[in-house]
């Protein structure tokens, strides 16, 4: 996610968040899946507010940058 990007519609962000989504699963999913197979209960929810921590910040990356864009303006 570290290409510059252009998103001028609601269309846009929403492709932007789906292939966002896709690479953080992607990146995230093993420890997700160690955790829930053999992990503790207090491991699942670390490995769960691990990918939730990752979404989190994807947004604000992206909201930062359309802000730094508006003040451009």
């Amino acid at each position: 996610m570290d290409d510059a990007l252009t998103i001028d519609s609601r269309g846009d962000f929403g492709l932007w968040a789906i292939e966002a989504a896709k690479q953080i699963v992607g990146e995230q999913r093993f420890e997700l899946a160690k955790a829930a197979r053999d992990g503790t209960e207090g491991e699942l929810r670390d490995a769960g507010s691990g990918l939730g921590q990752a979404i989190t910040n994807a947004l604000l990356e992206v909201y930062d940058g359309l802000l730094d864009g508006a003040q451009d303006e």
